[in-house]
């Protein structure tokens, strides 16, 4: 049995490459793939930097789809479905709007694929595969292991990436992420995460632990921190703001190797935050407090925003970058609020008529950087508002003043850093902006499940199971 494993691009333009700068490898397939049986022949496909082949053989396409890229995995399903190829898809978008992945999928695996993956495989070879499989639960890491042998050839940032655990306790309203772990957090074996990275410092210069809050359970994460300082690496993660409430948990950071985390601030609002449901980024001295324990540690941060809350205004933007520039943020993002699907921020804006598509994801009008709902501001304000401040941020002035900070560039290594990721992202300021969502040169309708088995009486296989 031969088995393609697909990771979708956001978007393309005819006649344009694809915008190739910071790309990692990603996960997912690397886990899916170590979830397949190992007498399973299996191709991998990153859309973002190699054309598919749709016509190579395969019996079976596996698709990982997050919101962004759902309209690009749908054209790739249709592609292999034209060809007779049975699609199964999983992922974020897939857990959050099963019936509607399930129209272009032939079966959908709904939640955390390591209960459900390799029942899905045995059944397909029988010939039986099922519509849907449902996780029974959170997934048991214990013996995870990604398995990167299908990352061969391709040229991947030497970064690191590294999963110690999955989820995340809070309840913000607008994180896919909480709704689709329903504010829960699993963990990986400290002794496995070594492992991992024993078996990649030869060739990784630097690690990014993909969590979704990496001091989710603090005290875990210390335990891990300790066994990391004899390594002796460097590493960067993503974390809420709680890490600063806990001194020793910030030691052990450093001494372990971090050099950086990003945080969401989100909005220097009170009342912002609070309607999101993210008040405690304001407890225990806020905001002041954090970046006076980020700098007492020598940790760079990088700061999200979020832009186009309902109390938000013209002046908000300048405030922002106002904010981070004189604090001499080593990064910032700022990035117009996104109402994902299957989010309480969803449902709500759903539900008082503020959303300007009934799938903004899918919809040929909508671009990326678009705002998908009605607020305070135009959208088209809030769009440009936003490019105009990462241009302002990331502009020579500011990055001349923020340079002259001993966390930003306190050694000639962090230096050549800061001015290199500076600099590529002022290059990328608007780059991206209405950027399309999905393939612009595919032909013909998106081909629903039911649409294509009126066309045909029963899946081929290629490979009988044996």
């Amino acid at each position: 049995m031969k088995l393609t494993i697909v990771h979708p691009c956001v978007g393309r333009i005819p006649g344009a490459s694809y915008i190739r700068s910071w790309q990692m490898e990603p996960l997912a397939p690397a886990y899916l793939a170590a979830l397949t049986p190992p007498d399973v022949d299996i191709v991998f496909w990153d859309d973002r930097m190699e054309t598919i082949p749709f016509d190579d053989p395969s019996d079976l396409v596996a698709i990982s789809v997050e919101t962004y890229t759902a309209k690009r995995a749908y054209q790739i399903a249709t592609e292999y479905r034209r060809r007779g190829v049975p699609v199964v898809m999983g992922g974020f978008h897939a857990t959050l709007l099963p019936e509607e992945v399930g129209r272009f999928a032939d079966s959908v695996v709904v939640g955390e694929a390591e209960a459900t993956f390799g029942a899905l495989i045995k059944d397909f070879r029988r010939g039986r595969m099922k519509r849907a499989y449902h996780s029974p639960g959170r997934a048991d890491l214990a013996s995870m292991m990604p398995r990167r042998g299908i990352f061969a050839g391709k040229r991947y940032l030497k970064l690191g990436l590294i999963e110690a655990a999955r989820g995340c306790r809070f309840r913000c309203n607008f994180c896919a992420v909480t709704s689709y772990y329903n504010a829960t957090q699993t963990s990986r074996p400290v002794d496995r995460i070594l492992s991992e990275i024993e078996d990649m410092r030869n060739t990784k210069k630097l690690f990014f632990f993909v969590d979704d809050n990496m001091v989710s359970r603090p005290e875990q994460a210390k335990d891990l921190y300790r066994e990391l300082i004899p390594l002796k690496i460097r590493w960067v993660s993503q974390a809420s703001i709680t890490l600063t409430h806990d001194e020793e948990l910030m030691m052990l950071m450093r001494e372990s190797g971090c050099q950086g985390v990003l945080v969401g601030f989100e909005s220097l609002d009170p009342e912002n935050l609070a309607n999101i449901n993210k008040h405690f980024n304001i407890h225990r001295g806020g905001f002041a407090r954090a970046l006076e324990r980020f700098k007492t540690h020598g940790l760079r941060l990088y700061a999200t925003f979020m832009l186009g809350h309902d109390r938000d205004t013209m002046d908000s933007f300048r405030r922002t970058v106002d904010f981070c520039v004189q604090n001499k943020i080593f990064m910032a993002a700022f990035n117009h609020i996104t109402p994902f699907p299957g989010t309480p921020l969803y449902t709500r804006m759903q539900q008082e008529g503020r959303l300007l598509y009934d799938a903004w994801w899918l919809d040929d009008r909508y671009r990326y950087g678009q705002v998908p709902y009605r607020t305070r501001l135009p959208p088209e304000v809030v769009q440009e508002e936003c490019v105009k401040a990462r241009k302002a941020f990331y502009g020579l002035s500011s990055i001349v003043h923020r340079m002259f900070d001993s966390t930003n560039a306190g050694n000639l290594f962090m230096l050549n850093a800061y001015l290199f990721i500076n600099l590529l992202l002022r290059k990328e300021a608007g780059q991206r902006e209405n950027y399309p969502l999905g393939d612009l040169a595919f032909e013909g309708p998106l081909l629903p499940v039911e649409a294509r088995r009126r066309q045909q009486s029963s899946l081929p296989l290629l490979v009988q199971a044996t």
